[in-house]
């Protein structure tokens, strides 16, 4: 079952693997929401609610977007086959075939270029990296409340970044228009209950938050971190892993982002020049 956090101190040390400092201020559901957030990738075998994709686009939706853009869009994926399709172009993930939604958040700039050229206007700067980065923090800021509006409906998601594995298959596999692209994945589905996930511990804030000026020596805290870590998956009777030998060795080099390495020239082969 899912663990229960009936205090803001005990949400804290669970994220943090140890106790936290915090202000006297009284849990409620929304910081419940966000501070127990877990990756879920065991799903059961239960359908959403009719309407429930709907009120998860419309919290996405309410997130800010630069000068009111909106310059991102969704694909909602149920159907068995194109799910399995998606997997296998994604890191072949089992939870992305079991969830019984995948939604596929999109850059999407494609929705500007045809409201410039209805009105005969020039739309040049949609070329811009820019653009493409402006798109692309919109489609993350409608996900992650999409994100919160499940799990406070008591579903699980987890992001899919494999989604960018290989683009231009995926985009071929969604149909999607140029200056189109997708970002990320993510599954949702009621979580099962036999096969709970944990709340995993992050950085310490002294490795994330810096006042005034950063300070670049983090060693202490990623030291800290990796004995937090390391007790986690203890507690969790998981095979130990050191996480600053494991992001090290994610970003060795080209060969160790999956097929990643290639992704500016598939921007620009989906229709992003990226001036």
């Amino acid at each position: 079952m899912t663990t229960v956090f009936p205090s803001l101190a005990e949400l804290l040390q669970a994220r943090y693997g140890e106790a936290q400092a915090h202000p006297e201020t009284a849990l409620n559901e929304a910081l419940t929401t966000i501070l127990a957030h877990r990756s879920v990738r065991k799903y059961r075998d239960q359908g959403l609610p009719e309407g429930t994709l709907e009120l998860l686009v419309a919290a996405a939706q309410s997130a800010a977007t630069s000068s009111n853009l909106q310059t991102w869009s969704v694909v909602a994926v149920e159907d068995p086959a194109h799910k399995a399709q998606l997997a296998g172009l994604a890191g072949d993930q089992e939870h992305i075939r079991r969830a019984p939604l995948l939604l596929v958040w999109l850059a999407d700039l494609s929705r500007l270029a045809d409201v410039a050229q209805a009105r005969d206007m020039p739309y040049a700067g949609l070329d811009y990296f820019e653009m493409f980065l402006v798109a692309a923090i919109d489609a993350a800021l409608a996900a992650q409340n999409a994100a919160l509006a499940a799990e406070a409906l008591g579903l699980g998601v987890c992001y899919i970044g494999a989604m960018r594995n290989q683009p231009l298959d995926v985009a071929a596999a969604l149909g999607l228009p140029p200056r189109s692209f997708a970002v990320f994945g993510m599954t949702v589905g009621y979580p099962d209950p036999a096969q709970p996930a944990a709340v995993k511990p992050r950085l310490p804030q002294a490795a994330v938050l810096h006042r005034e000026r950063y300070q670049p020596d983090q060693a202490p805290a990623v030291a800290d971190y990796r004995r937090r870590m390391e007790q986690f998956y203890a507690d969790q009777q998981m095979k130990a892993a050191d996480w600053a030998l494991h992001s090290a060795r994610r970003i060795a080099g080209p060969q160790t982002l999956s097929g990643r390495d290639k992704l500016v020239a598939a921007l620009q082969a989906l229709g992003f020049p990226l001036h």
